[in-house]
């Protein structure tokens, strides 16, 4: 594994500290006027999702977790997990449903994702910034709601609760973003 020294912390780059593998979110080298130089980082902890704040010496050395990440496509949910396949090797893996629970309000079936892992460890799964989905439930439109601006709230097929603008109806598809599950536009 390689060594890196806080001078080269990136974000989004992936460290090995406390026998833990983190993500860095940001950071910001801090000079004081008295003592010495550091760096506060907020790091985000790949296997529990949990988000830390980390402070380090200026110049500390850790190591680089090397993670990969390989193209699959999801299959299917069952009571063991969901189960992806390589699209290359047309190998398949099984990842218990609550180390993906977030994501699991944005996966479909046969839809394309990067599986994230750490040597032979399935970290989770990178979803794409936005994905179509399906409104499953939502109150009906009365005319000329829509000029006010107003929102209501939507059940997509997936399970997702999301707030839509008054004309959208069920059966309509959207885009929806996935880092903050918010209603983009019409598909």
């Amino acid at each position: 594994m390689a060594t890196i020294s806080t001078a080269q912390f990136k974000n989004g780059l992936t460290i090995e500290v406390d026998n833990a593998i983190w993500k860095i979110i940001s950071f910001q080298h801090v000079k004081p006027g008295k003592g010495g130089a550091f760096v506060r980082s907020k790091l985000k902890n790949l296997r529990t999702g949990a988000v830390q704040d980390k402070t380090f010496r200026a110049g500390a050395k850790m190591e680089q977790a090397p993670i990969t990440t390989r193209k699959m496509q999801y299959l299917y949910g069952d009571p063991t997990g969901c189960v992806f396949m390589d699209m290359d090797t047309y190998e398949q893996i099984t990842i218990p449903e609550n180390q993906i629970e977030q994501e699991m309000n944005y996966l479909q079936e046969n839809m394309e994702v990067n599986v994230v892992q750490y040597g032979s460890e399935t970290l989770g799964v990178e979803l794409p910034n936005t994905v179509v989905l399906e409104v499953a439930d939502t109150e009906p439109s009365i005319k000329g709601n829509t000029a006010s601006g107003g929102s209501k709230p939507a059940t997509m097929t997936t399970g997702l609760v999301v707030q839509v603008p008054f004309f959208v109806n069920s059966g309509d598809k959207l885009t929806i973003n996935t880092t903050d599950g918010t209603y983009i536009s019409r598909a």
